[in-house]
């Protein structure tokens, strides 16, 4: 695979320029970033997480990526929505998995923010790549995807459609909490960076990091478990790290200050002082 030693080139080079031009990837209208700033569930802080309302926010703030959560239908189309129930940010009840798009689609996923959001609905994934990709690069979360067998072929199939197959500077990564997942993505999308999630230590340690770098070009913790050796040791073993999620600026300023090269964030004006 060419995970390891195109990341760890990338790497290699970039430890050439000084600290501020580190970016690993980081370039929007000419500007040089520290880290990418991605917009968690679009700018979920100030609009309904995983909404058209919160991803033209983030547009608007100037945010590197939206990162959106991927899941499918009872009648098999790919949908936006983080929770595998309705309940929490629509008026509906029930599983994702149990509903068909078009009930999906019926549902309020916004007014629950504010009234200004009254009627904002729940996405289809092919909707966000028709509207987003070129304008803002996008990190794709299957979520729960052992609840939707065969869901990653379905997404494969979807990005090589609009030949996003083969992204120009890694605008399009995939991630999951689902390792065997990830690496049957990887296998299906080899040019599509790939990246795995976590909150345990237990994924840090050496040995852990090697097995992601075979598969995986990010490795993307909770910042509660963030520390300058596990950046480091993750850049050694070939690989970048995205953390998440930052819902106040001193949880932006931690990870700055360790090097990180993205912050996964419901609010992009955290990271970037621009907006």
């Amino acid at each position: 695979m060419k995970k390891q030693a195109l990341v760890g080139a990338g790497f290699a080079l970039a430890l050439l320029f000084s600290p501020l031009q580190q970016t690993f990837a980081a370039q929007s209208t000419g500007d040089t970033k520290k880290v990418d700033n991605v917009a968690h569930r679009g700018a979920s802080g100030y609009a309904p997480e995983n909404t058209i309302a919160a991803f033209d926010k983030a547009v608007h703030m100037k945010a590197d990526y939206i990162e959106i959560d991927v899941q499918q239908s009872k009648d098999g189309e790919l949908v936006v929505i983080h929770d595998t129930k309705v309940d929490r940010t629509t008026e509906g009840t029930g599983y994702v998995k149990d509903l068909t798009l078009e009930q999906l689609r019926s549902l309020d996923a916004g007014s629950w923010k504010g009234e200004e959001f009254t009627g904002q609905k729940i996405p289809t994934f092919d909707e966000i790549l028709d509207r987003y990709h070129g304008k803002i690069g996008i990190l794709i979360e299957l979520k729960a995807p052992e609840l939707y067998p065969g869901i990653e072929e379905v997404v494969a199939r979807e990005l090589k459609e609009r030949h996003l197959d083969k992204p120009q500077n890694e605008k399009i990564i995939i991630q999951s909490f689902n390792f065997e997942s990830m690496k049957k993505t990887n296998t299906l999308l080899p040019k599509v960076p790939i990246g795995v999630l976590t909150s345990s230590k237990v994924h840090t340690t050496s040995e852990a990091l090697q097995e992601f770098s075979t598969y995986a070009d990010y490795f993307n913790p909770s910042y509660g478990i963030v520390t300058k050796e596990l950046v480091n040791e993750v850049h050694e073993a070939g690989m970048k790290i995205s953390s998440w999620t930052v819902r106040s600026q001193e949880t932006a300023n931690f990870l700055l200050s360790m090097n990180v090269d993205a912050i996964i964030t419901d609010y992009p004006d955290y990271v970037d002082k621009r907006n």
